[in-house]
């Protein structure tokens, strides 16, 4: 769609809010996560993994969140700023965020993985397969991604005993608002992964990014996110399109062209981050030992 017919859309925006955010509660939202710490003793932390379309913004939403918790300009993940129809991941890599300069060696007991971004074709991109084994903890760290060939047991990169610690506590799928619709075979393999993860019981939840981009109303002001009947009918296509109901999808503005925190930014990443941390922690708490053979 066109940005001036979006333009003329997001003119009818909603007379309330469809959900609500508390802006002024950054400091509050701010320590819950910086005070979370898993009571599973067998688990030192939280493993969230991203997946999703090339160019959802997987790698510049872990800037993000590292952003809010340093409370500047980070950047522990290489992001790419030009549209591409090829992903800018390439290997398997476990994310940490550090709890500031005076703690060198202390990190939050939440980490992120990104992997190489969803393409059309059987040959290009990342494999379903590729994903279902880092589900279950299977990809060593380091591991590059072919897509050519998913990853087998014979492979060095196949980890062959993984822990606790290896395995993945919340699955979250990232989605641009700004993208054209999802094609049918990265569809068709979003569906895959969801339903290994189903079978897993590890809960599930989506990020919409580039929200500002997709609406003029959002880009004049971030707190119009949940007055734009143009990105609610968005999130409404993409919970029918992947399965994901909407009490699990949260949009969200990445960092892009900021040099200073905002708060409205900051406010919006941490309603995320809180589910992500609510929801990965319920899976550890009731988390069971992989079957023999998974």
């Amino acid at each position: 769609m066109e940005r001036r017919v979006v333009d003329e859309l997001n003119k009818l925006n909603l007379d309330q809010p469809w959900r609500a955010i508390s802006w002024g509660d950054k400091q509050r939202d701010l320590q819950y996560v910086q005070e979370y710490k898993p009571e599973n003793g067998n688990v030192s932390h939280l493993r969230v993994l991203l997946y999703g379309p090339v160019g959802a913004g997987k790698s510049s939403f872990i800037n993000s969140v590292s952003n809010v918790l340093w409370g500047r300009m980070t950047i522990p993940a290489l992001a790419s700023s030009t549209t591409s129809d090829t992903s800018f991941t390439r290997r398997y890599e476990t994310f940490k965020i550090r709890k500031g300069k005076g703690n060198p060696k202390t990190f939050y007991p939440f980490v992120f993985n990104d992997v190489m971004g969803l393409e059309e074709g059987s040959d290009s991109g990342v494999h379903a397969e590729d994903i279902k084994l880092a589900m279950k903890g299977r990809v060593r760290e380091g591991h590059k991604f072919n897509p050519l060939s998913p990853l087998s047991e014979r492979d060095h990169g196949y980890n062959p005993t993984p822990s606790p610690d290896d395995r993945v506590h919340i699955l979250v799928c990232v989605l641009s608002a700004n993208s054209a619709e999802i094609k049918g075979s990265v569809l068709q393999k979003m569906k895959a992964i969801r339903e290994t993860a189903s079978d897993l019981a590890i809960p599930q939840m989506a990020i919409v990014t580039n929200i500002d981009a997709a609406c003029a109303e959002i880009e004049k002001d971030l707190k119009n996110v949940y007055m734009s009947k143009h990105l609610k009918k968005k999130m409404t296509d993409f919970s029918s399109a992947v399965g994901i109901p909407m009490n699990c999808i949260c949009p969200v503005k990445n960092y892009s062209q900021e040099i200073q925190i905002n708060d409205e930014v900051d406010s919006l990443i941490l309603s995320a981050l809180r589910l992500i941390v609510d929801f990965g922690d319920d899976f550890i708490d009731n988390m069971q030992t992989l079957p023999a053979g998974q």
